[in-house]
């Protein structure tokens, strides 16, 4: 091991023998919680569940990480700021119900908080500030994701041993091994053991595991000099070619983008390493790591078109405003990275490289902690900038999506759809109260714009009114029935009380199921509950159906619908 590797580990760190069972009874513990507090089989997990769940789960893990015999106050202590931090989240996100429509990215962002906060604690930034060791945050980086992924493989080949375990014992008949591993307790439990088991055996091996990283980072640096080139003819092809090739060969070029932007940044910091006496003196690896860290800053631009091109066309949505930050902090990279071989004409740009890394790392940490706190409401945000393009024209009624406020903004969207319902266009109006009634979101894109056409084609052969207007309000509610002529038939009432019918279309049928004493609910279920009955038996083609056909209900040991006197779809009894 050289001595260069033993300098970045951290001077409090030092073999700790009972560092893997101790790891191995925190997070099987931990495990052990999740399972306890946990509620998946519920529609709606209370509040409290989640925001257990979430500090039994990344609480010890954060422990788990920082923890050394050496020092272990100042560890609990960042474990249970990350418990808090994360529990506070998952209670926001399970509370938001459908009110909100970006719960997945608060929590996304309270992830990267804490995963760029870990190296930086691990580092000493809360004590040091910005004299803190670059080479120090960059070990831990590496090796934190080193054990991680370790300790992972660990696991899963820990689950491995333990499922054949239980296949041998019950090939004799011992089935004591298979009944404890099928208990959901285990699962959680055996996991976190065997995670926080090989994390302390990785954990009391950082010096190897620093070496380990430099064989890593040499086999990424490898790959820096094909991607530079890969990436010098892509920016040249775009120059010469425009800008509108790239948007012409893919619907999404800001993910792409970005991806290889990332890609880019983590070859660049493969190659200068931890400080310029690392760095290899192979020129071409230091002429890929120039060009890879001047391309960073074109692709974020060329994401930034990309967004903005798509922003100008359809207007602002939660997800685009969340990729408005991850093009924001993308930018900044690449300017960073880019003006670093500017200063100084190239000499020492690798250093302030490093520099530009560790006060980008903690931009990104609070800004993300930032995003992850109720201050902003993407979906209020973006309902006002649809509302503003329609009031100014920018749109047209025709290409409006009124299905977005009702479906991707949440309240603040449902609200600006319930005042786009008294607007002084009756085109607006009328789309908006027919948006209202969804019972589920439509394909993007998708507009019901045959509805009436739909309704005129049911046939009733029965007299009942009441029934008649449930039907009815199904078949608005649901885009999908009655394009062809269809007949509604009364099945009369099921055991529960509930009126039936029978939707025939194309020989299909369906089974609708109503509650003549709610009201008319415009949904595709008709207020409770819909079975779909679309198979026939194996030996019998669906029938031929016509605008005149004659549907019937005949005996057949049991009742079943027949079209022109074949039968159609399976017997209801």
């Amino acid at each position: 091991m050289s001595e260069m590797t033993q300098a970045h580990a951290p001077a409090t760190h030092a073999d700790w023998p009972l560092r893997p069972w101790l790891l191995a009874a925190l997070l099987g513990i931990a495990g052990l919680c999740v399972h306890l507090f946990s509620d998946w089989n519920a529609d709606n997990m209370p509040p409290w569940r989640a925001a257990l769940v979430a500090a039994f789960a990344f609480g010890p893990l954060a422990l788990a990480f920082t923890v050394d015999r050496l020092r272990w106050k100042e560890p609990l202590v960042f474990a249970g700021l990350v418990a808090l931090v994360m529990a506070g989240i998952a209670w926001r996100v399970t509370v938001a119900g459908d009110r909100h429509a970006d719960e997945s990215f608060w929590l996304a962002a309270g992830l990267v908080a804490i995963t760029l906060a870990m190296p930086l604690f691990q580092a000493g930034f809360h004590r040091l500030r910005w004299r803190t060791a670059y080479d120090q945050t960059h070990f831990h980086v590496w090796t934190d994701a080193i054990s991680g992924a370790g300790a992972l493989v660990f696991t899963g080949v820990s689950w491995l041993l333990v499922v054949l375990l239980a296949a041998l014992f019950s090939a004799i008949d011992i089935d004591i091994v298979e009944n404890v591993v099928d208990e959901p307790w285990f699962g959680w439990t055996f996991s976190g053991a065997a995670f926080g088991a090989a994390l302390g055996v990785l954990r009391n091996q950082l010096k190897i595991i620093g070496t380990l990283q430099s064989v890593v980072m040499l086999v990424f640096s490898i790959i820096a000099v094909p991607l530079a080139a890969a990436l010098a003819i892509f920016l040249l092809a775009v120059l010469a070619s425009g800008i509108a090739a790239l948007w012409n060969a893919t619907e999404s070029p800001t993910p792409l983008l970005l991806s290889v932007a990332v890609a880019a940044f983590v070859l660049v910091n493969a190659v200068i390493r931890n400080a310029d006496d690392e760095v290899s003196g192979n020129r071409a690896l230091r002429w890929a790591s120039l060009v890879l860290a001047l391309a960073i800053l074109p692709l974020a631009l060329l994401a930034a078109v990309s967004a903005g091109t798509r922003i100008a066309e359809y207007g602002l949505s939660p997800e685009r405003l969340w990729g408005i930050v991850a093009v924001a902090v993308a930018v900044a990279y690449g300017v960073a990275y880019f003006a670093a071989p500017i200063r100084g004409r190239i000499a020492g740009w690798m250093e302030r490289v490093r520099r530009a890394n560790m006060h980008l790392a903690v931009a990104t940490c609070v800004l993300a902690f930032i995003l992850a706190l109720p201050l902003f409401d993407f979906g209020a945000i973006s309902a006002r900038n649809q509302i503003a393009r329609l009031d100014a024209g920018e749109v047209a009624v025709d290409e409006f999506d009124f299905d977005a406020l009702r479906w991707d903004f949440g309240d603040a969207g449902r609200e600006a759809l319930a005042r786009l319902t008294d607007s002084n266009d009756p085109e607006i109006a009328k789309i908006a109260r027919e948006t209202q009634t969804q019972d589920s979101r439509p394909y993007r894109g998708y507009r019901d714009t045959n509805r009436d056409e739909r309704l005129a084609n049911i046939r009733f052969e029965f007299e009942d009114e009441a029934l008649r207007d449930h039907v009815r309000g199904s078949v608005r509610g649901n885009g999908s029935y009655c394009d062809k002529p269809c007949v509604a038939l009364d099945l009369g009432a099921g055991e529960d009380g509930r009126r039936k019918v029978a939707m025939v279309e194309g020989g299909d049928v369906r089974k609708l199921s109503f509650d003549l004493g709610e009201a008319v609910d415009d949904s595709p279920t008709g207020a409770v509950a819909m079975e779909a009955v679309l198979a026939v038996e194996a030996f019998e083609a669906t029938p031929d159906q016509t605008a005149n056909s004659e549907v019937e209900i005949r005996e057949w040991s049991g009742r079943r619908v027949y079209i022109d006197g074949q039968p159609a779809g399976d017997p209801f009894e």
